[in-house]
């Protein structure tokens, strides 16, 4: 299972981040302590969402499209 997540920074709320991974929990603790350099200024993070899909391809087309500006207003909204 892969697993689209979008965080947000507690710290700076108006930061976001979109990343894809294998392990949700895991990826989220490295996020918060700081093994992630484009993240680590702006931790800690939570989790706002996520999306399971079966395989890396899958995951890998949602990625671009929750990075895209249409997917920047998707996250603006009360998704939490």
């Amino acid at each position: 299972m892969r697993y689209v997540h979008l965080l947000q920074s507690e710290s700076a709320p108006e930061q976001r981040y979109v990343g894809v991974t294998s392990h949700l929990r895991q990826r989220l603790r490295d996020h918060n302590a700081g093994k992630a350099p484009h993240t680590s200024k702006y931790a800690p993070w939570k989790l706002v969402t996520y999306v399971a899909l079966p395989d890396e391809l899958k995951a890998d087309s949602v990625e671009p499209y929750l990075k895209s500006g249409s997917g920047h207003a998707l996250a603006k909204t009360d998704l939490g």
